[in-house]
């Protein structure tokens, strides 16, 4: 498996902003891209993910373990 397959990510309407949101929590606290096409922001957020490990790991960071679970916490992160 990947590193960015163990991350959840998901990309959701928003009423009050009019585009999608895309979100990743057990790396970002909230959204971190936006925009009116649905694909094209999960694209976006999966490149964002690719990124944010490599430089994590190029920093000799180490990654978060992932916790969150669509079942459990989504709601809690998109609001």
């Amino acid at each position: 498996m990947k590193e960015a397959d163990q991350y959840h990510r998901f990309v959701r309407w928003s009423d009050d902003d009019h585009l999608y949101i895309g979100y990743c929590p057990d790396l970002y606290y909230g959204g971190v891209c936006h925009g009116e096409n649905e694909e094209q922001v999960y694209a976006e957020l999966c490149g964002i993910i690719r990124d944010e490990i490599e430089h994590r790991q190029q920093k000799g960071e180490a990654l978060p373990l992932p916790v969150v679970r669509v079942t459990r916490d989504v709601e809690m992160f998109a609001a």
